[in-house]
């Protein structure tokens, strides 16, 4: 068999495009240097320095996929929601939490590639253009990533900021990844295929772990609103920083029959037509529709992932990056290792066994649950006993005495004091010092979320400005002049808090009280009301109302109470346990499908390929939310394992093999060559 030769991609004006100027550039750009064939043929060997461009893509792109998307901006973004709105935020009359209407930003953004990215494609594939808008998309999606570091101009509602260019930057990316998945077909042989896309992946948890690290180094060592805004920012100016290797190394993949003139209206009959011709390419369509379950199972936990920890478990930001930094490094190795496991047991075992593991995972997510508070520091609301009115509490160090903190040694010794004071009979001192004068005092502790920074609240929702304002005079809050709302007052630093002083008993314990439907928790230490606590029905450690809160509270029971793991350290094992398999299910998954695809029809397949993806990261989040606003997001979580298991049974009907003789017949149609 002798294929046709034809030269590269042909250069052309600006031409008349009818109803759809919009799908084709203004020139079209051939890179300097091309180093790939300009020779059609149905296998190509892979070269070097343009696999190295291609994976670089992966390498910028990743920093908004992991410092933003999973990692700084979901904790961010719950941070400013919860302090605006509380809880929830009413939608005409849709009360909404915040990993709800996060879940519903992530899908509106899927949509809109889903429904253009089938005709993209068939016009990528008429016109050399698959680089062309693959540069678009990324200043699309660069730009909007660095806007995020802006939201101050919205001073107030800077939570809606986040979600708009949230949203335009997930276009941007999601846009992209079609043309840049289009382009695989054209790296390599067959054989390749699994080798250049994982390696792919690789760089990808390679150059989005670095700036990370950085950004996580940022976070720690110098902290602060502005530090998390220059972090967003970065990220945008990475993605498009190491693209500009992609647009330089990578040329316009050859094509043969480029037509002058299309439209989007013909694009879309050519899609129909395509959908016709299901029969033609059965396996492909059934590998697709496999594909549409499971990368929306493994996407929607990536995608939601951040904003489940952040407020459902009480994830810090610090212990999300610490996870989402595991992750990389981890996920590295492992999509590297899964190109040798292909090799050895088949791209399509290789990839079910990662399924698999994925629904394991889900699993073990479902039993997390933060541990129960046992030291009295741990609380959002400390109260502690101060005997004699100056101000300053008392430490509660009880061994049998009660000694005076170093203020107050200072200020003069306290003549309670055991110490100072001694006595045969301990307890008979202690009664004395409960029964002499004193109060409370009253701070919070310095990672307590704010009070919701809203004057309206639903019927059902705890009114937490309300709830301030009763109790001014016993919480450290002070009103803004500005809103007219109440905050904390937190004090300059962690170790000097600001106090509430002078707070009576009686306070104390209708505080206590009030807060049994709140988020918040309270402790007492010291005085008459010593060890009594209150803890927030949805307070994240409060477990027993939810659908199947048995399992994390059995799970808190039997194995993370006993082992003492903190819901940080149960985050970061399975942080491990996703980087372990995501670079093998994403990386096989996209170099199965390229297995498959027609050559001469890349663009437009992948443009299937990108719509069951978009539709499938369409599904996946509005059935998380949709869920956790009936039940609650552990519900939500459960549901997403099921679409993953779901994806993994379908495999089984896949003939890989079947498929890849389709490509080859279809690309031999097309190029006007006999395979016989």
């Amino acid at each position: 068999m002798t294929p046709r030769d034809v030269s590269g991609p042909r250069m052309h004006g600006r031409a008349k495009f009818s109803t759809a100027p919009m799908l084709k550039p203004l020139f079209s750009h051939r890179t300097v240097g091309i180093a790939m064939s300009e020779t059609v043929e149905l296998d190509r060997a892979a070269d070097p320095q343009a696999v190295k461009g291609y994976a670089f893509y992966d390498w910028g792109k990743s920093a908004f996929e992991t410092s933003v998307t999973v990692a700084i901006l979901p904790a961010w973004y719950a941070y400013l929601f919860l302090e605006a709105n509380g809880l929830t935020t009413t939608l005409g009359s849709i009360e909404m939490t915040a990993d709800a209407l996060w879940s519903y930003a992530v899908a509106g953004a899927a949509l809109v590639v889903a429904v253009l990215s089938p005709a993209f494609g068939v016009v990528a594939d008429k016109r050399p253009i698959k680089m062309w808008w693959l540069r678009t998309l990324t200043y699309i999606g660069a730009g909007a990533t660095f806007l995020l570091g802006f939201d101050f101009l919205l001073g107030g509602s800077e939570w809606v900021w986040l979600m708009v260019f949230f949203i335009l930057a997930n276009i941007g990316l999601n846009g992209a990844g079609v043309f840049y998945n289009a382009l695989l077909p054209h790296m390599g042989t067959d054989d390749e295929m699994d080798d250049i896309s994982n390696r792919a992946f690789a760089y990808g948890y390679i150059g989005g772990g670095i700036l990370l690290l950085v950004h996580f180094i940022l976070v720690l060592g110098v902290g602060g609103d502005f530090v998390i805004r220059m972090c967003l920012a970065s990220a945008g100016v990475w993605w498009y920083g190491f693209a500009l290797l992609t647009f330089k190394y990578v040329p316009e993949p050859p094509m043969e029959g480029e037509e002058e003139y299309i439209n989007l209206k013909s694009a879309y009959k050519q899609v129909i037509q395509t959908l016709k011709e299901v029969s033609r390419f059965r396996t492909l369509f059934i590998y697709m529709l496999a594909y549409f379950f499971f990368i929306d199972g493994i996407n929607s936990v990536t995608a939601l992932g951040g904003v489940f920890g952040a407020t459902v478990l009480g994830i810090s930001t610090t212990e999300l990056m610490v996870t989402i930094l595991a992750i990389q490094f981890v996920a590295w190795p492992s999509a590297l290792y899964f190109t040798k496991l292909s090799a050895k047991w088949g791209t399509k075992e290789a990839l079910t066994f990662s399924l698999v593991g994925w629904v394991l995972l889900c699993f073990a997510a479902l039993a997390f649950a933060p541990l129960a508070f046992d030291s009295h520091e741990q609380y959002d609301v400390l109260v502690e006993w101060d005997y004699n009115d100056d101000g300053i509490p008392d430490s509660d160090n009880w061994d049998g005495d009660w000694f005076s903190n170093e203020e107050e040694i200072a200020a003069g010794t306290d003549p309670l004091d055991y110490t100072d004071n001694p006595s045969d009979l301990p307890q008979t001192w202690l009664q004395d010092r409960l029964s002499s004068s004193g109060s409370y005092v009253v701070y919070v502790n310095w990672n307590v979320h704010e009070i919701a920074q809203k004057a309206d609240f639903s019927d059902s929702e705890f009114n937490e400005q309300e709830w301030a304002t009763t109790f001014s005079s016993a919480l450290p809050v002070e009103i803004d002049n500005r809103s007219d709302l109440y905050g904390w007052t937190w004090g300059e630093t962690e170790d000097a808090p600001h106090y509430a002083a002078g707070v009576s008993s009686e306070q104390v314990q209708a505080l206590l009280d009030s807060m049994a439907d709140s988020r918040y928790s309270a402790s007492v230490a010291g005085g008459p009301l010593d060890s009594s606590i209150a803890l927030g029905i949805d307070h994240p450690t409060n477990l027993g109302d939810g659908p199947i809160d048995v399992i994390p509270d059995t799970a808190r029971k039997v194995v993370w109470g006993p082992l003492g793991l903190s819901v940080g350290l149960q985050f970061l094992l399975l942080g491990c346990g996703m980087g372990t398999l995501l670079g093998g299910s994403q990386g096989l998954a996209r170099s199965m499908f390229g297995q498959m695809v027609p050559e001469t029809r890349s663009a437009e397949f992948f443009g299937f390929f990108g719509f069951f993806g978009k539709v499938a990261a369409l599904i996946g989040p509005l059935l998380y939310g949709t869920l956790t606003v009936m039940y609650d997001s552990r519900v939500g979580v459960l549901s997403i394992s099921m679409l993953i298991l779901i994806g993994a049974y379908m495999m089984r009907m896949v003939d890989v093999e079947d498929g890849r003789a389709a490509a080859r017949e279809e690309d031999a149609r097309n190029r006007g060559i006999s395979l016989d």
